[in-house]
């Protein structure tokens, strides 16, 4: 058993290490390997004549991205049974784990394959897993990695599809039989009672002595289970009494649902996609409690040819129970869908699982879980050429996970463009501007930065040169939606409002330093004042650091992603100061600079400011308003503001100016403009003159 790091190659281009020596150790029992093959590309491994399994590079099988950007290269070995028997991370760049959490909690997540089958069903859910001692029914809980779920998933996608290519082409038991699909033509009008006869709707009455076989003990010692007694048909009390049946074949669903209802009900199948009833009349429910429409059940379940199969509900009956003709009326019902990916064969026989896992006391819980078989006659099929089913990408999956969270950042979005575009309406209310200005600054903290994890960095910035350079993967930039969609309107913003939209609303550790200058102002600290001509001096730095960073990635992507520990974004935001203490010393000292330098770090050290700012500099639109008296004589706005981005004269300096708005609130409010006041009291003096005369 072995999961380690070392790097593919060397300096000069060669592999550090040879790669039969880390096949060796991952198959320590190995006293030769085979030639390498090329269909799929692996080496296999015997002892002396005996096959002891296959080893193979990720990166030959697959070509999902990593976050990076660039591959994790695995180097992965599954024995003749079809387990992971050893791992090896060949190569990545993942920036969360070299220069964040550090390559130990990647090595803990890969070790959970280890001993693992290909064949299970493998959940990324840190608090199942904690509850699970292993494998519950095919099922498997991993611990997923906090502030690093992206580079896992991608961990999780790489590992399984390289190991299912290998196995389907290599290991017996593991090949998939050719598919079928359902004959439309066929129909044969039934009853409940003849398709109950014929097995088409297939009952299962699941006994208690059944149960506690299974569980091991009485289910009298389990508070969760609180069953009526009811007799089976054999005389034995009954656990649980299901029925369930395939609804795609019209001799089954029509003749279960009714013509319109089946006709509905394929209306709204996507491609591919397979239909089952389960219904249940029995003491213990098929759900869990609490299950909501739509999700996936985890106290059934189902396989084919001992691969696990998704199912999940659609949500296609009401809550009222379901009864078909002549049947029994079944208290609670469900309609589920098996996914065209899932490479499901209708005409081959399938397993119906019902799991168990109670507890016993708030210690201990225990697992159980119980099988039926279910077939349908041949002539109710065709057989078909291959298709090979594609798995929704990854990217795909994620943004289907994280609608909810994108949907509300969309919103947020729409609110701020709608702010910026009526700027000089909305700032016309300066209490009601301030209120709603903090209230998104710290939805921005807390949603944006803490939640979603997205604040973005300069490191972004390098990911995208180069991939224009080493040829642009869309799917790189899809894998975390949120950063996509902040990505894609700051840029697009740039050209309308210049940097200053994201610098000033849409980051969080911006938010941060604005926390800290506010702390300053009811602390009363003074705030240092920086002279005109060394302001200017000092915002040349963080560009300067820019082109230091930028240039080099193109030399060495490793070393650009340590240089970039100058951001203290990764510390304050994606670890919320949970690391080692120079990294938590460097950024407490650069929100301390704040409390005595309004947003220090922005104004002289951001190298992504510096980015966003040149970009900005082709702004189309020049949105805040300037009077011909704002800097001669007027300099109440340059006075005010705290990014000192007013120049003398009374312009803008869109290339720092964080767009606040402040000096558009004080424009458009009478009894803040020293203009407007100056002009009011000589209006007021005139009248009193006139009066007077």
């Amino acid at each position: 058993m072995l999961v380690s790091y070392r790097p593919a190659l060397a300096a000069d281009g060669t592999e550090a290490i040879p790669l039969n020596t880390s096949i060796k150790a991952i198959f320590p029992k190995a006293t030769r390997f085979g030639e390498p093959e090329q269909n799929p590309p692996v080496v296999p491994v015997y002892q002396l004549n005996e096959l002891l399994g296959y080893a193979f590079k990720s990166t030959d099988l697959s070509d999902l991205p990593g976050f990076s950007g660039d591959p994790i290269n695995l180097l992965i070995g599954i024995d003749t049974r079809g387990k992971f028997v050893g791992v090896q991370v060949l190569s990545h760049h993942e920036p969360i784990f070299m220069h964040g959490l550090g390559e130990g909690p990647m090595f803990n997540f890969i070790h959970q394959y280890v001993g693992r089958s290909v064949r299970d069903r493998i959940i990324i859910d840190s608090r199942r897993a904690s509850q699970s001692d292993g494998s519950e029914n095919g099922t498997v809980y991993f611990d997923g990695v906090t502030k690093a779920t992206v580079s896992v998933l991608v961990i999780n996608d790489i590992m399984l599809s390289a190991a299912l290519k290998v196995a389907r082409a290599k290991l017996e038991g593991f090949e998939q039989a050719a598919p079928s699909r359902v004959r439309e033509d066929v129909f044969e009008p039934l009853n409940w009672s003849q398709m109950t006869e014929k097995g088409w709707v297939k009952r299962w009455q699941l006994s208690v002595d059944e149960v506690e076989g299974g569980l091991g003990d009485s289910i009298a010692i389990y508070p969760e289970i609180d069953i009526d007694e009811s007799m089976s048909e054999d005389g034995s009390a009954l656990f649980s009494d299901l029925y369930y049946a395939y609804l795609n074949p019209p001799s089954v669903g029509q003749n279960l649902l009714g013509v319109e209802e089946y006709a509905r009900l394929m209306s709204i199948r996507k491609p591919g996609e397979h239909l089952l009833l389960v219904a249940s009349n029995g003491p213990f429910p098929f759900v869990e409690e609490g299950f909501r429409p739509g999700t996936v059940p985890t106290r059934i379940g189902m396989s084919q040819n001992d691969l696990p199969v998704d199912i999940r509900d659609i949500d296609f009956l009401d809550d009222t129970g379901f009864q078909s003709g002549d049947g029994p009326y079944l208290e609670r019902a469900h309609i589920f869908r098996i996914k065209a990916q899932a490479g499901f064969d209708p005409a081959q026989p399938l397993q119906m699982q019902f799991n168990l896992d109670v507890k016993r006391n708030h210690l201990i819980r225990d697992q159980a879980s119980f099988s039926d078989q279910y077939g349908l006659p041949e002539h109710l099929f065709e057989k078909v050429e291959i298709e090979e089913f594609v798995q929704d990408p990854l990217w795909l999956r994620i943004w289907k996970d994280r609608i909810g969270d994108t949907v509300v950042m969309l919103l947020a979005l729409v609110v701020l463009t709608g702010l910026f575009i009526w700027q000089h309406r909305m700032t016309q209310h300066s209490v009601w501007f301030h209120r709603f200005r903090w209230g998104f600054l710290l939805f921005t903290l807390g949603f944006v930065g803490f939640y979603t994890q997205a604040q973005l960095s300069v490191v972004n910035i390098y990911t995208l040169l180069l991939a224009l350079v080493d040829g642009f993967d869309i799917r790189v930039f899809l894998l975390d939606p949120i950063i996509f969609v902040l990505w894609t309107y700051v840029f697009i913003s740039l050209f309308l409002w210049g940097r200053g939209l994201f610098c000033g609303w849409l980051c969080p550790f911006g938010v941060m330093q604005e926390l800290t200058s506010k702390l300053a102002k009811l602390l009363k600290i003074k705030q240092f004042k920086i002279s005109d001509q060394r302001h200017q001096r000092l915002q040349k730095v963080k560009y300067v650091i820019l082109l230091v960073l930028v240039g080099s990635a193109f030399f060495s992507l490793s070393l650009a992603e340590k240089m970039a520990e100058i951001e203290p974004f990764k510390t304050a935001v994606t670890l919320v100061f949970v690391r080692s203490w120079p990294f938590v010393l460097y950024a407490v000292l650069l929100l301390a600079a704040g409390l005595y330098i309004h947003k220090f770090f922005c104004r002289y050290l951001c190298p992504l400011g510096a980015g966003l700012a040149i970009l900005g500099r082709f702004s189309v639109f020049k949105w805040l308003k300037r009077r011909k008296e704002c800097g001669a004589p007027c300099q109440l706005c340059k006075v005010r503001c705290e990014i000192d981005s007013i120049n003398r004269d009374g312009s803008v300096d869109y290339d720092e100016c964080v767009q606040c708005l402040e000096c558009i609130v004080i424009l458009n409010n009478a009894d803040q403009c020293a203009i407007e006041r100056s002009q009011r009291k000589q209006k007021k003096a005139g009248r009193i003159l006139a009066t007077e005369i």
